[in-house]
């Protein structure tokens, strides 16, 4: 018997019901609003009951709606945090019986236990939040708590640029083979419904099979036992995936494939791209052939925070624009989330894809499950997708690194004082990157401090050959350090203070005093700018001599100065001087 016109016969989901601590016991239940569901036993934590009972209702407080732990995910995670600091205070030769009996030497003790890593911190935070919140937690360990636990970041680098156009390269072959599969069988089912394919054919019996699966989830089945009808599988070519569920839905590879890149788009981590809602064409946007989508994320480790929210637009203007990859998953996940849509299990999640089997018969049960379909995707899958395809191990982490510290350069769903402490000065790529930069600006510096040092040479009287200047007296007019060897120096005369040729002496003092004050008196008439370009550095010369003289010589030959200095410095700073 044909499936056609049958919806998908998926099993309900129980009313969500609120994380509880149930009464007497010690399992603390928690059903997150994805509805996965998870219990924690603390009755196996080898610590006094009483303790047991304590961290039991904290942990649920937790659990619950607003306490902070939104996900299974994340209350799982913690889990095996407090397991372990449990199995650390049975070890202890004077056990604690409740909270109100640790000590500053406990937890002394329990903080030295941890390694310097960021496993050893997120131990050492997490058990710290929990107990806080108990108002009997003595003081002297509040106060042992508040101390810096000083840690090392993990090693995880970014990819280099050869590493991620090779991720790139895989993960768009996966994902463009899916795409192109899924969109052929489209056009046939979009034909067969149309009436196009003559019936009878082989090509009408595919569109048939293809009907009955965008609608159920499967191809025409017998109803006693979970296999093909021999017509349809003829027509089809076999009974495998490939031949059948995969012609219109994703593989969890591929959508791990997908996942990559979408992170390689967006720099987002592994639960946010899982989490991901179905994107949205703005108003007007798409009719216009521009798609802009605007994406709404979410990082739920923010909870309660600024910034757990937020939303992106992406445009698609062509291939290789950041919003072709939303174009591409919309059409590769949209007959799976029609029927996902049927259920009364619908999610708006974009990353939908499809197994073989149910989902309790196989050994990854925490990810939510429509029937055969999945959502999301986690570092489980994206490890399958890159040994697939011949890489090592899940590169959704560092590729989220390798985006935000080397790509978008900007935070990714974190503060500036994460990315910059966490992210970018751990990383080599920039280490190495800022080397010839550092340097370059140390070079400048000192070029820089060079030209506003005076160069020129303090003599008592010039020297046989030496050639008289506006400012100075000349020992090698021919091999200026400001022009070509053998020419003769055409440089302005007020870099004769920044010259090692130059040699200044006794007569040349009242000159140079007077340049000083007209170049001081300048700043107060010219535009800052113009000052700071044309004489600063030349002033900053003048000033150096003035230190080196002394203010007694100084004033003394501001006292002495001319009107022949004083012709001679007007026409220097007019540009019409000849010597």
């Amino acid at each position: 018997m044909s499936r056609r016109g049958r919806t998908a016969a998926l099993p309900e989901q129980p009313h969500r019901r609120p994380q509880v601590l149930e009464e007497g016991g010690l399992v603390v239940e928690h059903r997150d609003p994805q509805g996965r569901t998870r219990s924690y036993d603390f009755a196996v934590l080898p610590i006094p009951p009483a303790f047991q009972r304590l961290l039991a209702t904290l942990y649920a407080a937790k659990c619950a709606p607003g306490g902070g732990w939104d996900s299974v995910k994340t209350s799982e995670g913690y889990w095996y945090l407090v397991r372990s600091f449990g199995e650390f205070l049975a070890g202890l030769e004077d056990v604690p019986q409740d909270v109100d009996r640790l000590t500053a030497t406990h937890w002394a003790a329990w903080r030295m236990s941890l390694p310097p890593r960021t496993s050893g911190y997120n131990k050492y935070a997490t058990i710290a939040g929990l107990l806080q919140a108990d108002a009997r937690l003595p003081q002297p360990v509040r106060e042992a708590m508040a101390r810096r636990f000083a840690w090392e970041p993990g090693r995880e680098q970014a990819y280099r640029p050869e590493e991620f156009q090779e991720i790139r390269a895989a993960a768009r072959r996966t994902f463009r083979t899916a795409l192109l599969r899924i969109r052929e069988n489209t056009g046939r089912l979009r034909a067969w419904r149309a009436g196009e394919v003559p019936a009878g054919s082989r090509e009408w019996l595919v569109g048939e099979a293809l009907d009955v699966l965008a609608r159920t989830g499967d191809v025409p089945l017998y109803a006693y036992r979970r296999a093909v009808r021999r017509t349809h599988r003829e027509a089809l070519g076999g009974s495998a995936a490939a031949s059948t569920w995969m012609r219109l839905f994703l593989s969890r590879k591929e959508a791990a494939a997908l996942a990559v890149l979408i992170v390689m788009e967006l720099g987002l981590n592994a639960t946010t791209v899982s989490e991901l809602p179905v994107p949205q064409a703005l108003p007007g946007t798409g009719e216009a052939g521009v798609p802009v989508y605007r994406l709404r994320l979410e990082k739920r480790r923010r909870a309660g925070h600024r910034g757990r929210f937020e939303s992106r637009n992406l445009t698609d203007s062509g291939a290789g624009s950041s919003g072709r990859v939303i174009t591409e998953a919309l059409e590769a996940t949209a007959a799976a989330r029609a029927v996902v849509a049927l259920s009364s299990e619908a999610s708006d999640r974009l990353l939908v894809w499809h197994q073989t089997t149910g989902h309790e018969r196989q050994a990854y049960l925490r990810p939510v499950r429509v029937g055969p379909f999945g959502f999301g995707v986690d570092e489980l899958a994206g490890r399958d997708w890159a040994r697939s395809v011949g890489l090592p191990g899940s590169p959704l982490r560092r590729l989220r690194r390798t985006v935000n510290v080397l790509h978008r350069r900007e935070p990714g769903q974190n503060t500036q004082d994460t990315h910059d402490r966490v992210y970018v000065l751990p990383e080599p790529q920039i280490r190495e990157a800022a080397v010839p930069v550092i340097a370059a600006g140390a070079l400048d510096a000192v070029a820089s401090a060079r030209r506003t040092v005076f160069a020129a040479r303090l003599a008592d009287q010039p020297q046989e050959g030496d050639r008289p200047t506006a400012t100075a007296h000349c020992t090698d007019y021919e091999h200026s350090p400001f022009g070509p060897p053998g020419r003769s120096c055409a440089a302005s005369f007020l870099l004769c203070t920044a010259c090692p040729n130059a040699r200044v002496t006794p007569a040349h003092h009242p000159r140079l005093a007077y340049l000083h004050q007209a170049l001081t008196a300048l700043r107060g008439v010219l535009d800052a700018a113009v000052w700071e370009v044309d004489w600063a550095e030349a002033h900053a010369r003048l000033a150096d001599l003035r230190a080196r003289l002394g203010e007694p010589v100084w004033k003394a030959a501001l006292g002495a100065v001319t009107g022949e200095d004083r012709a001679t410095i007007t026409q220097l700073l007019q540009g019409d001087f000849d010597l």
